[in-house]
Formats: structure tokens, C-alpha cells, sequence
């Protein structure tokens, strides 16, 4: 079995893989100032809830966007399962070409939904990440990256709203029935659910427009879903991708 993590500013997602099927996801929240014994707790605690044999793990790959959590994690998998991690970033292969000015900064998740969205779905592909960013990125038929957009995430834009508005209170994020609010809440719905549904369709056409190219839409990200139905591009919402295509960097390098 395969032990897959993926390291983000605001969630850690842990994947458990045997052969090619997910058997187990866990989520907890990303805290700089945990220890390796306090990451090695809760993995250890994941394992007994849901009564893995994590024996059975023979390996294991992390992408990581926070670099003060990188080494204890990488330190808690080896207390724990006993394997050493590999790592995405530089000299670990992908599957794809960095057609990027700085290819050592693009960060490991995006690289490794793009290679899991190429695997599974083909290319030209457009994937948006919505997590504590928003990331559109570009990847061609022949598996080039080619860079992207980065913008405030949508959870990012409403905490600023309402923690900025004297008078705005806070919402969720359930999309209203309509584009014109008659209320204050429903005025925030519309402004922050419609109006990133709009940067998202205004922005995959601008890069059509740029490639001359019509390319499948995925999107990934825990406020993706409430997202893309709004927008007026066929987006398909992926859970799994980044986990996905850290399964795929583990074994084309094992290999």
C-alpha cells in the first residue's frame, strides 16, 4: 500500500492507495508548530480508528507547500510506518515539461493535480485548484506546462469582506437564486459565489483565446463544488486529483 500526502496552507490530505484504488482519506488542519511526535500521533490515531494495517504501507510521497511542516511529517511517516518519503520538487520526475521561467517554484500540488488531471483525462487541459488560493493553470497535448493565474481564494475574498465591512456579517457560501440581491446576504452570496464564477469562465477564455485551443476544465479544492455550478463552462469537479497524481509521481519514479 501507498501512503500519499499533500501539504497545503490550510489542510493536510492524507490518501492510503492499494494498487490503484483509494481506500482511506483523512483531513486535518496545518499547523506549523506541530512536532514530528505530534504528527505521529495523529497518524498513528488515523491508523487505529479506522484499523489499518499500515504494515502493509511499503512507501510513501509527499507534496508540501509549507516548508516548516515538510520534515516533521517526513519524520512522523518514518516513526510510524518506518519508510522514508519521497518528496515532490526538483529532480523527482513528473511526467510533464516546466515551460516556466522558474520551474523549482511552482509548487508540488500543482504539479501533481496537473500530472494526475493529464493521466486521467488527456490534454489540453485547463485545472483549477481553489483552496487558500485560486490557481488556473495550462497544460498542453504533448504534457507541457505552461504556467497559469494566481488569485485571493474564495474563502480568502470573503473573510476579507466581512472582516474589512463593519456591517457585513458573515455568510456561508450557498450560492443565491438569482444575480441581483435584495439583501445583504444574498448581495454577498451573489458577489462572492457569482463573481468567482465569472472570474473562473472569464479567465478559461482568456486562456483559450491564448492557445487557440479548446481544453477540458477540471477543478479540484474544497469550495469547488459551489463554485463551478455556477459558472457556464462543463467543469468537472475531482476530489482526488492531487492525491491521484501523487500516486502516479510515486510509481513513475519507483519504477
Amino acid at each position: 500500500m501507498l501512503l500519499t500526502a499533500d501539504v497545503g496552507n490550510t489542510n493536510i490530505k492524507l490518501g492510503i492507495f492499494d494498487g490503484e484504488k483509494l481506500r482511506y482519506k483523512l483531513r486535518f488542519s496545518t499547523n506549523e508548530k506541530m512536532t514530528s511526535d505530534e504528527f505521529a500521533v495523529e497518524l498513528y490515531t488515523f491508523f487505529q480508528i479506522y484499523q489499518i494495517d499500515y504494515s502493509r504501507i511499503d512507501g510513501s510521497i509527499i507534496s508540501s507547500v509549507v516548508p516548516k511542516v515538510t520534515q516533521p511529517l517526513l519524520d512522523a511517516i518514518e516513526i510510524v510506518i518506518g519508510v522514508h518519503s519521497l518528496v515532490v520538487g526538483p529532480g523527482l520526475k513528473s511526467g510533464m515539461a516546466l515551460q516556466i521561467d522558474r520551474p523549482e517554484t511552482l509548487g508540488g500540488d500543482i504539479v501533481c493535480g496537473c500530472a494526475g488531471a493529464f493521466e486521467k483525462y488527456g490534454g489540453p487541459l485547463i485545472m483549477i485548484f481553489m483552496g487558500t488560493a485560486t490557481v488556473i493553470a495550462y497544460v498542453d497535448a504533448n504534457r507541457v506546462y505552461h504556467g497559469g493565474v494566481i488569485a485571493p481564494g474564495v474563502g480568502i475574498s470573503l473573510d476579507a469582506l466581512t472582516s474589512k465591512g463593519a456591517l457585513l456579517p458573515a455568510v456561508d457560501l450557498q450560492a443565491p437564486k438569482k444575480a441581483i440581491g435584495t439583501n445583504t446576504v444574498d448581495c454577498i452570496r451573489s458577489g462572492v459565489v457569482n463573481g468567482s464564477a465569472c472570474m473562473i469562465d472569464g479567465m478559461v477564455e482568456r486562456f483559450m483565446q491564448d492557445t487557440n485551443t479548446p481544453c477540458k476544465i477540471i477543478a479540484t479544492g474544497g469550495l469547488a463544488p459551489q463554485i463551478i455550478r455556477s459558472c457556464k463552462h462543463e467543469i468537472v469537479y475531482d476530489e482526488n486529483i492531487i492525491l491521484e497524481g501523487l500516486r502516479g509521481i510515486y510509481w513513475r519514479n519507483k519504477r
